[in-house]
């Protein structure tokens, strides 16, 4: 099979080496593994981050969000038969979707919604997942519950914030509140649902008084938490609640007590790395997205198709990603 792989995280993306194309065999499946020939792929921004860290032993494959058609099946499969179209998000610790084929656990694969094409729902999965766990498990928030009470998204332009935003309005009763600074970022977040925006580069709680708001019960912050961290404590009420997904540099918890604030991690790869009991939720939360999708409840967060799976492409969605300017997902598309 086709992959596009890379070996020197030290390498910039002008470099033709930093993520390039060779031959490789097919992977062969564990007993719970699907065999995917894959049809589109989603670029986080994880992939830019495993690309500049990791040095692989051997070429390595990045990628985690897919969408395609299950080739075939290990001996323990039971959710799934050959033929049958799959959306999922993959782990960190086996090689990715930037490839021809790619293995999965059935456990972190769920039926593609029949309303989207392959490119629209390869941008859904590991955000979905992210966004749903970070709600529902992390903060606790109850569906149709939290009338009253008020969340802030830092970072809401994102993939993540972006399918948050409308977990958020579609399934609860939270007020939500949402950061973006460019206008057409601002029209985004809108559009998806979110009650009011603010801008990051204004203080928050200013922002959030000239809407009549104090404080705020929950903050789901997605990107620089340590340069906001400050602003989070002073806008959460006491006893509030604060989800990451990002890397802060430095993180201390201790200005938290006062208030006694709980901070939750969001990381989407626990499960499967870990082979948790509970693995399969992430089975079960996929399903469910692709039946709100199909539903019209939900929409797909895809931003911009940027072409077919390739090396130069691949480079080229990276250089997005690395800007910082992107919204929703970059998705491509067949080899």
């Amino acid at each position: 099979m086709r992959a596009i792989v890379f070996t020197d995280p030290t390498l910039p993306l002008s470099d033709i080496h930093s993520l390039y194309e060779i031959e490789l065999a097919n992977p062969q499946h564990q007993p719970r593994d699907l065999l995917v020939k894959i049809a589109a792929i989603a670029v986080n921004p994880v992939d830019t981050k495993m690309r500049q860290r990791e040095t692989p032993k051997t070429p390595g494959i990045l990628g985690l969000d897919a969408c395609g058609v299950v080739e075939s099946v290990g001996s323990a499969v039971t959710l799934f038969k050959p033929g049958d179209w799959v959306y999922y998000a993959g782990s960190i610790d086996r090689p990715g979707c930037y490839a021809e084929y790619g293995l999965v656990d059935e456990r972190i694969a769920g039926h593609k919604p029949t309303a989207l094409t392959a490119v629209q729902a390869a941008a859904l999965p590991l955000i979905s997942i992210t966004a749903w766990e970070l709600l529902f498990d992390r903060l606790a928030v109850a569906e149709n519950g939290a009338a009253g009470k008020s969340i802030l998204i830092i970072g809401a332009v994102g993939g993540v914030g972006s399918i948050l935003i409308q977990l958020e309005c579609k399934l609860t009763k939270l007020q939500v509140f949402a950061t973006a600074s460019r206008q057409e970022t601002q029209q985004w977040v809108s559009e998806l649902g979110a009650h009011a925006v603010i801008d990051h580069k204004k203080p928050f709680s200013q922002q959030l008084a000239a809407l009549g708001i104090q404080h705020v019960d929950y903050v789901a912050s997605l990107t620089h938490s340590d340069d906001y961290y400050q602003q989070v404590l002073d806008i959460l009420i006491p006893q509030g609640k604060l989800a990451l997904i990002d890397d802060p540099k430095t993180f201390d918890i201790i200005p938290m007590k006062r208030k006694a604030l709980s901070l939750h991690w969001e990381f989407m790869f626990t499960r499967p790395v870990f082979q948790t009991e509970d693995m399969i939720k992430q089975h079960q939360l996929l399903q469910r997205v692709a039946g709100l999708i199909d539903q019209g409840i939900l929409k797909t967060t895809i931003s911009e198709e940027v072409g077919k799976i390739s090396a130069e492409n691949l480079r080229f969605a990276h250089q997005m990603i690395e800007s910082g300017k992107v919204k929703g997902k970059l998705v491509l598309a067949g080899f």
